[in-house]
């Protein structure tokens, strides 16, 4: 970025938790001079096995801001069909112009066959379908083309192996896959690129030491991702190098399953 050009500004949802992949993907983008606005929604964690952060997305805001970085934040429940038009509202209200939209937010269910439930179905779909696809809609909608604009979806492994215990998300998630070229087909002619990352098996804090045991096992490197491995990824992505690359979903999971 040149001294005269105007810093980036991008949007990154699901920050709530200071060690997730949201969290390393802010830090990542504000170490490149990047202006951000972050998105959380806490009470989902705080029905999860792991358990919340608490205010850990206004305790980024803190780390972020105290380096140099202007972040911003808001809090929304993107199962309700207004909040993806409203967080963008909110981010180009506040910065003028989004450059950069992160969708990393995720609704996460164990649900098998037999657990299935109507409910879970339509959650998950209105929080990692519909609501990317709302984010992806509203920021192409804002962006004037003069600059080149980046939109990094975010999936998981269902691709390359089964995960039968987790039904409603792996569906959820593996319509963003098959969305990505065709958003990316959309959006090049308005100089935006579309990319979406399998982050593989990342350490987050939601995994038991049994759990973490049958994952290294398959792992030819030896350890499980760390939340930055996909962060130094989405800083590619969003850069100047990454300008011919659209319409790709990329694994990055050190050749593990």
């Amino acid at each position: 970025m040149s001294a005269s050009a105007a810093p980036r500004v991008a949007i990154v949802t699901g920050v709530s938790r200071r060690i997730g992949i949201g969290a390393a993907i802010a830090r990542r983008l504000a170490a490149t001079g990047t202006s951000l606005f972050l998105h959380s929604w806490e009470p989902h964690d705080a029905d999860q096995p792991w358990g919340a952060d608490s205010n850990g997305a206004e305790l980024l805001v803190e780390e972020l801001t105290a380096t140099g970085a202007r972040v911003e934040h808001a809090a929304a429940d993107f199962s309700e069909p207004t909040a993806p038009a409203s967080i963008l509202n909110q981010a180009v209200g506040v910065f003028g112009h989004i450059d950069i939209l992160v969708a990393n937010h995720a609704r996460s269910s164990r649900q098998n066959l037999d657990q299935l439930t109507c409910e879970e179905i339509d959650l998950s779909y209105a929080v990692n379908t519909r609501a990317s696809m709302l984010l992806v809609k509203e920021f192409a909608r804002q962006h004037s083309g003069v600059t080149p604009g980046r939109v990094i979806l975010m999936t998981s492994g269902q691709h390359r192996g089964p995960i039968p215990d987790e039904l409603p998300y792996i569906a959820s998630k593996g319509a963003l896959h098959q969305l990505t070229i065709s958003l990316a087909a959309h959006l090049a002619p308005r100089n935006i690129t579309v990319n979406t990352i399998d982050p593989g098996a990342t350490d987050t804090g939601y995994a038991d030491d049994q759990l973490r045991r049958e994952v290294i096992a398959h792992e030819p490197m030896g350890r499980w991702g760390e939340p930055d491995d996909a962060a130094r990824l989405v800083s590619w992505l969003t850069g100047p190098d990454a300008s011919w690359v659209t319409g790709q979903v990329i694994v990055s999971s050190g050749g593990g399953p």
